[in-house]
């Protein structure tokens, strides 16, 4: 079963340098329909203005992926981590036990736009942590790019919980299939660009939540559509 969540139906919170769209209840927008997608809890694509940013704040228990589309993302935390981020790359910071972090647009003139993920941990209390790969868009093109999982195959970034993300850019008129084992779920957001699944059009914003099937087929419209797709536990 299929069931969309579009683009147009997310949370705004819009502070002037910061326009962030909620997929899921988040900071001032809550939608009891829309808490969280078995461990996936956070999607919120965000646009941050030139030499703005997150200050510093804290986190707990949960893993934060950051995935850029356009610009560079400056990160710092309180683990001695110091790094920029930008389209190809894939962070990942467990707050575990605790960390403090900022993010910052140190571009002087180009905003960056970014998806930020968060995935509960399956357990509470491990070490703080923070890991970053790059995946090129070749990496991406035609198939479904292992970015994420709970051991670290395919040079993936590690989580710590028992999940896969993938990163596709299938190419216009052309499809990756997600195999999904009994018992698990499926998500696939739209990162840009357009797509379609089993007959249903989708841009981007949109995400799809998949439950009950044993595979899910992403079909792209144009050259620039990107999807992440999430293989996740009830």
């Amino acid at each position: 079963m299929l069931q969309i969540r579009k683009a147009g139906n997310r949370g705004v919170a819009n502070f002037g340098w910061l326009d962030s769209r909620h997929t899921f209840s988040f900071g001032e927008y809550h939608h009891p329909e829309h808490m969280g997608f078995g461990p996936l809890r956070v999607i919120n694509e965000d646009r941050v203005s030139p030499g703005q940013g997150f200050g510093t704040h804290a986190h707990r228990d949960m893993d934060i992926i950051s995935y850029v589309l356009e610009g560079a993302l400056e990160h710092k935390d309180s683990i001695g981590t110091g790094s920029v981020i930008r389209p190809g790359d894939v962070q990942r910071m467990s707050a575990g036990s605790g960390i403090r972090h900022s993010e910052f647009n140190p571009s002087e003139k180009e905003p960056v736009h970014f998806l930020q993920i968060w995935l509960m941990p399956e357990k509470d209390g491990i070490a703080p942590g923070y890991e970053q790969k790059t995946f090129s868009r070749q990496d991406k093109e035609g198939n479904l790019r292992l970015i994420a999982s709970r051991d670290g195959r395919d040079g993936s970034v590690v989580i710590h919980q028992d999940a896969s993300v993938y990163a596709s850019i299938p190419g216009a008129g052309k499809t990756v299939e997600l195999a999904l084992a009994p018992q698990r779920l499926g998500w696939v957001q739209v990162a840009r660009g357009a797509a379609e699944i089993e007959g249903k059009k989708l841009k981007a914003g949109d995400g799809v939540a998949i439950t009950d099937q044993t595979s899910v087929a992403i079909k792209a419209a144009t050259d620039d559509t990107e999807v992440l797709v999430f293989d996740l536990p009830y």
